[in-house]
């Protein structure tokens, strides 16, 4: 499958401005050199480390929950390849990106940079515990699963603003929209779907997953 295939299967599901974000940030820059060909398969595809760029649908589905507004600031937890906070950049102001294995923070650098990617902070840190030093955010989106909700995080969340995170076991999450309202915290279940697992403080034991 190709970029072309993909948008015109997701054009009546997912809005013009993360179609656009999609369509101007080239995928195969984020995937390593040997996998270039397959960067638009619909499929997760391994990177460093044993970890994994998610396939495409989901990247796309999860910006297109995040409901970004052009003035937000927003932390994803997870830096990857960088690709994810790749599509964000296109869609708001500023991105605080998280990542706690050092070759994947000098990877998504390098990606970020080759592509001119000028509004993605890469910071090598434990995620789980959010980043206080930039807080707050507008929006908070993990891209590593976590075993629970991560509500320690809401006080690094702007009113009205929006956190999505897989939330299970190793095997298995259901991925959870958070939205912070003045009086109340609101959960909506979005689906099940298959994360790495998050490492850190308020993550998965390393040992018991590696």
């Amino acid at each position: 499958m190709n970029k072309e295939s993909l948008m015109s299967h997701w054009r009546d599901r997912i809005g013009n401005r993360v179609l656009d974000a999609f369509n101007s940030v080239p995928r195969e820059e984020f995937v390593l050199p040997e996998l270039r060909q397959r960067a638009y398969e619909d499929a997760p595809l391994p990177i460093l480390r044993e970890k994994t760029i998610s396939q495409p649908s989901t990247v796309v589905f999860m910006t297109e929950v995040l409901e970004l507004q052009l003035h937000h600031k927003v932390l994803e937890i997870g830096s990857g390849s960088g690709y994810q906070a790749a599509l964000i950049a296109k869609l708001a102001k500023e991105v605080v990106t998280t990542e706690v294995i050092p070759e994947l923070v000098r990877f998504a650098r390098e990606n970020l940079s080759r592509v001119g990617i000028t509004n993605v902070k890469v910071v090598e840190a434990d995620g789980s515990q959010g980043y206080e030093d930039e807080a707050s955010y507008d929006r908070i989106i993990f891209t590593a699963a976590s075993p629970r909700v991560p509500m320690h995080l809401l006080d690094q969340l702007k009113e009205g603003g929006i956190m999505v995170v897989p939330v299970g076991d190793i095997s298995t999450q259901n991925m959870i929209k958070v939205i912070k309202h003045k009086n109340h915290i609101e959960q909506q279940n979005l689906g099940e779907f298959v994360f790495s697992p998050l490492i850190g403080k308020h993550g998965f034991d390393e040992e018991k997953v590696s």
